[in-house]
């Protein structure tokens, strides 16, 4: 929901730091909140006029008509507040059929007044404008606002001046100097109002009196998608939900939950011991899902209103459905068990499969409780992968232990409510549907049986009529003519804005098979590259797509584009879509982006109008015309687009609010009619660019569109003006309506559905009463959703009876070759991988080292030894030996700037090479003269002590064959004067291991070596080279071949490689941090040997 309502201290906060900016003249409005956990002693510190003056006290949670009520306490001293709002909080309270309990309040100062000094003002924005009422008497006894107050009109992007406020607001107010006050008031309260993105703020009463202007009691919402402009100007916002109902901390957790996410989830709890649960996928599904379980007779057992859409991540999936399970199943146990109901549309583009498995894995966690409280699950789906969703959820439901029934599109989509509260039988077999991804499998065109044929229960003779009824009236609508043309066509082309990959294949694809001559997207838009071009398929061939980082040369080098498709997000979809109207040869312009603030949406409308331009969106997933053209994600997978006919048109066109329900459309269409032959969802926001009415005159005006479909929905008052049209014949085609949200009268408390514009702000908007309007202005109108395809078939065979139809013929599309990720996800394919790895994987949710979580290695606190040993050993090795590891990294780290390996990384770094470049050039000296002696001493050792030789037969064959001792040896240190590094890690080592004979053995050749020259010391690669195959042989963890295979790849010199690459990392910041020059070797230190020359 984008309006949402604020508590009164907050809009009087907001208005306390702002208002009088703009030259208000207004008192500041003092307050004190006061809730369960307030401390009075401090309460009264902080705001010691509360001691002083006569209090006015109240609830403070959205109640309206307090005063009505009793709930204001009025000229009330400090102990008499405390007093009334002890006898009240935590205490039930009625109003109207919502039950609920009084948690917060807010006390303000008295202000002494008359009547007369009572006033009226209200501010709330529609469509085309914002609306000022103002009335000069005000106060409790108000009456009927609508009828008394006077109205002026601020049309969007126009200014208001104080001349307007004088003339039209204030006649009644006869004394000039109260006129001047009271204009200014309300010229800076409108200016607060629109800056700060208000979407209704109402004051009753503003009292002015002599000496200043009072803001009484105050009501206000904001629009929330306006957060990130004025954030910085409201602060944070706590949105309260509506009384009656209970703000919850799993409501609060998915709140956040879909804050951070690009997806959307929603959480409404409506009775915490509920029997029935939903977890429903689609904004517009979620709706009609409540709907019918209303209907079925639901309504008082429903436990929540949810859902989860925009191709949410398996790890989200995974949260909302156990944060589900969890309130499912803390809840106390019902007699007759629980539901859950898992349902959900067709889909666009979520991976069914993935967040299914999210679904699973939460069952999974929860199946002794679900077995406990006797669950039964449901479940309806289908998109993108569902085949393989469903199957996995099949399977999984042959071990949950609990009944699990699973359904496809064959399947009607809120059939599982009737089969869930028991009101519909359960199928034994579901059909099966014969395609699978992007495949039209052998013999599925066939099988799909042709249309039965026209049903003989014909409709009565006034219904034929009007079925009949020619096309005499085409007149205009409210955005002009220019929205009655046709918007696609089999030419049309388009632009794309946004690196959306997956969307324009989607667009090619459908181009395809509708047997288009080229693509219908010839170039994308995406200002944060360079311009390039893009590799996507035609059928089975590769084509390039230029990519331009600029819209203006994308419009000059492609003249025949009169469409953009735009994916920006929220933020920049405004300004990208002014941009490009800037362009006349631009003609539609769909907006995807969900989430944009309501006053740049109806500016870019105004603009739109003024310029020609339709507007599908924002909040959509756009459109198909079948055989021509579709935009973006519309119609789902091409298995969905072959069994729902778009390849080519039909008969039906039909408008919707949903993206996602208008992919259900298609299917239901398909299965009652020839096919849609036109499908629009203008998006689920308050103020969709283009109306019902713009796109029912066009299909009015198309004289290949002979039945009309229109799915609206609770909240606004469009359907009404299709009703009128109905009424004076601009609408004469059949049309069949119906209106989703017809649960929300059934609520006790105000429930904001899916879309923004889903909520009901008076009994008009209403889906009850719009469904009942629209059938008797002369739409077919059917008793629930369940029973929307059954009635479009009815229409639809009377069409056909009547000869006003002609049913197509059907034409097989061409095939189109399945995405390799896709064919490969269902298993439809196999590959040999290019190579393997068996230590890190970072595809799921979160990164996993040897298949232990990110998250457990640092809460573990295991360390860079614990990481060592992960990724490099592939399991947990004991604490020890991570210790061992981290003492070799931190003793071989450095040794000095004149060895080779920094002496390398310096001099690089002298001549400017970058730090990469300069490490590499220190690693490279690593060998067996240099640091790399580990892998060498430990084979050299291990052999001699494996063979049982003595360590002084060990020293005379190495030195009968000539070879060094690698790991004995020290040009600095000596038996004298020992390497302090030798001794710490031998003592930690002989502490520590539960046996190490190797290093005993290296100790016992030392012995022997020093008795010959004092430096010829075991050194630090020998120490820890044996050290290492003790640990490797010794510490339980490996197996003898595991181990021999380590020190024969070369391992052990892996701890030295690495912890010198922090040395040489030191001494190339060191270097740059001297800011040292490039190094030239003095001639002094260079033996110069010339050969003599000869004539």
């Amino acid at each position: 929901m984008s309006a949402k309502a604020i508590t009164e201290a907050t809009g009087k906060d907001i208005l306390n730091r702002h208002l009088n900016l703009h030259g208000a003249g207004a008192a500041t409005c003092r307050f004190a909140t006061v809730n369960d956990e307030t401390d009075w002693s401090k309460l009264s510190i902080d705001h010691p006029w509360l001691l002083t003056t006569p209090l006015v006290v109240k609830p403070d949670q959205l109640i309206k008509r307090r005063g009505k009520l009793g709930l204001i306490g009025v000229k009330k001293t400090f102990d008499q507040v405390k007093q009334w709002i002890g006898e009240r909080l935590n205490k039930d309270q009625k109003i109207g059929n919502a039950v609920g309990k009084l948690r917060n309040f807010i006390i303000e100062p008295f202000i002494p007044h008359t009547e007369a000094e009572e006033m009226y003002v209200c501010i709330y924005s529609h469509r085309s404008a914002d609306t000022i009422l103002f009335y000069h008497q005000g106060g409790v006894d108000i009456g009927d606002v609508d009828a008394k107050a006077v109205k002026l009109e601020v049309p969007v992007d126009s200014a208001l001046s104080l001349a307007d406020v004088k003339t039209t607001l204030l006649k009644a107010v006869t004394d000039a100097s109260t006129k001047e006050r009271i204009a200014k008031f309300i010229y800076a309260l409108y200016k607060t109002f629109a800056d700060l993105y208000f979407t209704y703020l109402e004051i009753n009463p503003l009292v002015v009196t002599a000496d200043s202007l009072y803001i009484l009691d105050l009501a206000a919402k904001l629009d929330s998608t306006a957060d990130f402009i004025c954030r910085p100007k409201w602060g944070e916002i706590d949105y309260p939900p509506p009384f009656g109902r209970d703000a919850y901390p799993e409501e609060a957790y998915i709140a956040d939950l879909d804050a951070k996410s690009g997806a959307s989830l929603k959480l409404t709890i409506l009775n915490r011991n509920g029997r029935i649960w939903t977890m429903v996928a689609g904004g517009g599904a979620s709706v009609i899902y409540s709907d019918t379980i209303c209907d079925l007779g639901g309504a008082s057992e429903l436990a929540n209103y949810g859902e989860y859409s925009g191709a949410p991540s398996e790890q989200q999936t995974y949260e909302y459905a156990k944060t589900i399970l969890n309130l499912m199943t803390s809840s106390p146990k019902h007699p007759d068990g629980k539901v859950l109901i898992t349902g959900g549309g067709i889909a666009n583009f979520t991976n069914v499969a993935a967040t299914f498995q999210g679904i699973i894995t939460a069952l999974r966690e929860f199946q002794p409780k679900l077995v406990e409280h006797n669950v039964s699950i449901f479940v309806r789906r289908a998109g993108p992968n569902y085949q393989e969703g469903l199957r996995r959820m099949r399977d999984f439901g042959g071990t949950l232990g609990i009944p699990l029934h699973v359904f496809g599109p064959e399947t009607h989509m809120t059939a599982i409510c009737g089969m869930a509260l028991g009101k519909r039988p359960i199928p034994q077999v579901a059909s099966v549907e014969f395609s699978t991804a992007n495949f039209l499998l052998p013999g599925g065109q066939q099988a799909q049986a042709d249309l039965k044929a026209a049903s003989s229960d014909g409709l009565s003779p006034d219904e034929s009529d009007g079925v009949a009824a020619t096309n005499n009236h085409q007149q205009g609508n409210s955005n002009g003519s220019n929205l009655n043309r046709k918007f696609f066509s089999n030419t049309t082309k388009a632009i794309v804005w946004g690196m959306q990959q997956r969307a324009v294949q989607s667009m090619l694809d459908f181009d395809f098979i509708c047997r288009r001559d080229e693509p219908s997207v010839v170039a994308m838009v995406y200002p944060f590259t360079g311009d390039h071009k893009q590799k996507y398929y035609w059928g089975h061939k590769e084509i390039l797509i230029p990519v331009y980082k600029k819209m203006s040369d994308a419009i000059h080098k492609h003249k025949e584009v009169d469409v953009m498709v735009n994916f920006a997000s929220l933020r920049s979809a405004y300004d990208s879509t002014l941009e490009v109207l800037e362009f006349p040869q631009i003609r539609t312009v769909a907006i995807i982006a969900e989430g944009i603030p309501e006053n740049m949406t109806r500016k870019l409308i105004i603009e739109a109008n003024k310029k020609g331009v339709a507007i599908i969106g924002p909040a959509t997933v756009g459109g198909v015309k079948p055989g021509c053209f579709k935009i973006g994600n519309t119609g789902g997978m091409l298995d969905n687009i072959l069994h729902s006919k778009l390849y080519r048109p039909g008969s039906v066109a039909y408008v919707s609010r949903s993206g996602g329900m208008s992919n259900e459309l298609n299917n239901i269409i398909s299965k009652a009619t020839d096919g849609v032959i036109e499908g629009i969802a203008i998006g689920g926001d308050r103020y969709p660019g283009s109306t019902f009415m713009d796109h029912i005159l066009r299909y009015q005006a198309d004289p290949e569109t002979k039945l009309i479909v229109l799915l609206g929905e609770v909240g606004g008052t469009e359907e009404y003006d299709v009703c009128a049209a109905l009424k004076d014949s601009r609408i004469t085609k059949p049309l069949v309506a119906w209106c989703i949200g017809t649960c929300a009268s059934m609520f006790t408390s105000e429930v904001q559905f899916g879309h923004a514009g889903s909520c009901a702000n008076s009994d008009r908007e209403t889906a009850t009463s719009k469904n009942k309007a629209l059938r008797d202005a002369g739409a077919y109108v059917p008793e629930s959703f369940d029973t929307l395809g059954e009635l479009i078939h009815h229409v639809y065979s009377e069409l056909v009876k009547t000869g006003r139809i002609v049913p197509r013929e059907e034409v097989p599309p061409p095939t189109v070759p399945m995405d390799y990720s896709w064919a490969r996800e269902l298993g439809l394919i196999r590959k040999p991988a290019s190579f393997m790895t068996s230590i890190c994987d970072e595809r799921g949710q979160e990164l996993m080292y040897a298949g232990m979580p990110i998250s457990e290695v640092l809460n573990k606190d295991v360390g860079i030894g614990g990481v060592i040993s992960l990724l490099w050993f592939q399991r947990c090795l004991p604490s020890y030996v991570c210790k061992f590891f981290e003492m070799c990294l931190m003793v071989t780290a450095d040794h000095g700037p004149a060895v080779s390996g920094a002496h390398n990384t310096i001099v690089c770094a002298r001549a400017g090479k970058d730090l990469v470049s300069s490490v590499v050039s220190g690693l490279l000296t690593i060998g067996d003269r240099f640091g790399g002696a580990l892998d060498g001493s430990a084979r050299q050792f291990s052999e001699a002590y494996d063979t049982n030789l003595h360590p002084m037969e060990f020293v005379n064959k190495m030195r009968k064959e000539g070879k060094l001792i690698l790991g004995i040896g020290h040009r600095v240190k000596s038996i004298n004067n020992p390497d302090v590094r030798v001794k710490i890690i031998k003592e930690f080592v002989m502490e520590n291991f539960p046996q190490c004979p190797l290093l005993k053995y290296a100790l016992e050749v030392e012995k022997i070596t020093t008795n010959k020259k004092p430096n010829l010391i075991l050194n630090v690669d020998g120490v820890i080279a044996t050290a290492f195959v003790d640990m490797l042989r010794n510490s339980g963890s490996f197996t003898s071949e595991e181990a021999q295979e380590y020190i024969n790849v070369g391992a052990i010199n892996s701890l030295f490689v690495l912890g010198r690459s922090i040395g040489f990392i030191g001494h190339y910041m060191d270097q740059k941090r001297l800011k040292q020059g490039l190094y030239r070797h003095p001639w002094d230190d260079i033996s110069y040997v010339i050969p003599e020359q000869y004539n």
